[in-house]
């Protein structure tokens, strides 16, 4: 996760970072940060899945875990869920960015997930929180 939030800090008006990892040896395979100022489709979630199957093609994703510094939206968890990705850890909540008064939709990843027909993501949430509710305390400033 501490790499996800360096990542993120690549963007501060929009700081969602993520990072692909090997769930076993903790190595770092993609990373994506949010470039919706080029795609609106570009969030930090799938720029790092594009990344990943980019750099390694036939990757097989059942040993990888997804960080990012968000709870990853619909569009996201989908993304999440057809790549294969079997688990999410991300920091801040869409309640806190919906609190904070930051664009959001308003359904929970693990919803998104519980919802697939063919399998789903576990899903953990609030790790490093505070560092990374710091990123959208800032970004909610600065809007």
């Amino acid at each position: 996760m501490r790499r996800a939030i360096e990542v993120a800090r690549g963007n501060p008006d929009a700081p969602f970072g993520c990072v692909i990892a090997d769930a076993g040896s903790g190595e770092i395979l993609a990373e994506g940060l949010n470039d919706a100022d080029r795609s609106p489709v570009l969030h930090g979630e799938t720029a790092a899945i594009m990344d990943l199957f980019d750099r390694r093609p036939g990757v097989d994703p059942f040993d990888l875990v997804l960080y990012t510094t968000a709870e990853p939206c619909p569009m996201c968890a989908g993304a999440i869920l057809w790549s294969g990705i079997p688990s999410v850890l991300y920091g801040t909540s869409i309640g806190t960015l919906k609190g904070l008064g930051l664009p959001h939709v308003d359904l929970r990843c693990g919803e998104v997930s519980a919802r697939a027909s063919f399998g789903g993501f576990k899903v953990e949430g609030g790790v490093l929180g505070g560092e990374c509710d710091a990123l959208y305390e800032e970004m909610a400033r600065r809007v």
